[in-house]
């Protein structure tokens, strides 16, 4: 199997370290992981999503009060749960017929404060 280092064409460059290379190409994670990392930043750059997650993180939710907060359709609302779901960013209960969306642990909680203590510097 060939390594990422040596598919790379070593005539664009005039120096390779090639111990550094190979070091980091082995600390990498799987491309599978890091697609997983990128589809979940991407779940955080919209908008609208990011301010359902600010607004989870203050109380736990059921759709209709996080649409009242968001001033938008409960159905608009839905389409962007179902995204943070999907990249396990949130969770839900069901309370009778009600089902009550919250932030899925503290990880999410950690990159909005760290995101935010980021944006706020």
């Amino acid at each position: 199997m060939i390594s990422k280092a040596e598919e790379y064409n070593a005539s664009e460059c005039s120096v390779i370290h090639e111990e550094t290379v190979a070091a980091v190409c082995d600390r990498l994670p799987e491309d599978e992981v890091i697609m997983d990392l990128a589809d979940a930043f991407k779940a955080f750059s919209d908008f609208t999503r990011l301010k359902i997650l600010l607004a989870l993180l203050n109380s736990e939710m059921c759709v209709c009060d996080i649409a009242a907060v968001l001033g938008m359709t409960k159905s608009a609302v839905s389409h962007q749960l179902k995204t943070l779901k999907q990249n396990n960013l949130v969770k839900n209960r069901r309370e009778g017929k009600v089902i009550y969306y919250s932030i899925a642990d503290g990880h999410v909680e950690t990159m909005i404060s760290n995101g935010m203590e980021h944006v706020l510097e």
